[in-house]
Formats: C-alpha cells, structure tokens, sequence
C-alpha cells in the first residue's frame, strides 16, 4: 500500500514535516549532553519534536511526550539490531516483540514502535523521515492520536546506524511523561542552540504549545 499525497494542503504539509526533519541533527556517537557537536540525545528529542508535528498536522491535541520505560525499551531493541546484523525489524534476537520490550522495561498499555537501519555512520532527521513517512505502516503509527508517549533510542558504528522509536497509550495515569526539552543543570549558550533547534518545526508551523507544555 502506497500513502498517496491526495490535494495541496497535504503537500504542504508533506513539505513542512520534511523541512523540520531537515532541520533535526544528526546521529552523532557523542554521549556529551551539552556540546556543540550534535549528539544522540538531541536527535532522539527531535524524533519526538517531528512526531509531534505529524500528529497534530493528522489533526491530534495531545501532547506527545517522553516516557523513561518505553526510551529504555527502545534502547534495548537498537543495541540488539546494532549488534545482530541479521536483526531488521521488531523481534529481537531472544524472540521478544515491542510489546514484550516494554512489558519488561515496566510500561502498563499498547505500544507500537518503528525501527530506521541505515547503513551507515550517520543518518540525518530528513533521511529518518523519508524512512518512516512514506512507509504507510509506520506513518499510521506515528500520526495515531492515541500515542500518547515515546520513547527514542539511537546508536551506531562504523557502519550501520539504528533508531527506535517505540510508542505507547498508557493504561493509567501514572506512565508520567518527560519533557522533551528539559534544560541541562549546566544551561550555557549550547543549549540555546538546542533549543532553537529543537523548536524549529513548531516556530514554522506556529503551533503553541510545544510539546510537553500544557495549554495556557
């Protein structure tokens, strides 16, 4: 099945969901969380930030937010598809699916979750999204209003580069939510480039609030 671009309005929003892709950074194996070089963490946030910006252009009023339990279940998943070259989808090497992941990392709901392999050193935001929008599978599950959290784990080697993102609809209120552009204790100019990058597709979109900041 091919998503097909039916009318103006949804190339328009084809072509905003790119350029705020485009404006994401890339894979980078720095673990260093306030660093002028793009890091992974800052490209898992902006995973979320395009998501956000796909749900609400499918017309959704939540929020999407980080989990901590669906982020660690993705970060198992993408350490296994990094280390098992055989591995190209959502089972892993033990036989466990998304769903068996989140169970384990204790997430109490429905999950989902889309896997990017390129190989490659790197991948950028724009080649993340050409991956998962035009798969009409993975675009159902990220413009699903009913996610309501994420979690987004990325590595990579020399040669091959893997991001998961798993999506969930908790089963109660207590799968608290993070900020997905929570400051760092040791805020400095860096992190002001963060942020207006991370902020990108909402500035374009102008679309209030952000993600992770109630209504006012």
């Amino acid at each position: 099945m091919i998503h097909v671009i039916r009318d103006g309005a949804a190339v328009m929003a084809v072509a905003v969901t790119l350029a705020a892709a485009a404006a994401t950074p890339v894979v980078h194996a720095d673990n260093d969380y306030n660093t002028l070089v793009p890091n992974n963490k800052r490209f898992n946030d902006s995973v979320v930030g395009n998501v956000y910006t796909i749900q609400h252009q499918a017309g959704c009023t939540n929020d999407v937010r980080i989990n901590p339990q669906l982020q660690l279940a993705a970060q198992w998943h993408a350490d296994d598809v990094l280390n098992n070259r055989d591995l190209d989808g959502g089972v892993g090497t033990d036989g466990s699916n998304p769903q068996d992941r989140a169970n384990a990392a204790g997430f109490r709901g429905a999950v989902t979750e889309t896997v990017a392999i390129n190989p490659a050193l790197a991948i950028s935001g724009i080649e993340l999204m050409n991956q998962w929008y035009y798969n009409p599978a993975y675009f159902a599950i990220m413009s699903d209003c009913t996610n309501t959290l994420m979690g987004v784990w990325s590595v990579n080697s020399i040669d091959r580069t893997v991001v998961v993102a798993v999506y969930g609809q908790p089963a109660d209120e207590s799968q608290v939510g993070l900020s997905a552009t929570d400051p760092n204790p040791d805020y400095d100019a860096s992190d002001e480039l963060e942020f207006g990058n991370s902020w990108l597709p909402w500035i374009l979109r102008g679309v209030f609030p952000p993600p992770a900041y109630p209504p006012r």
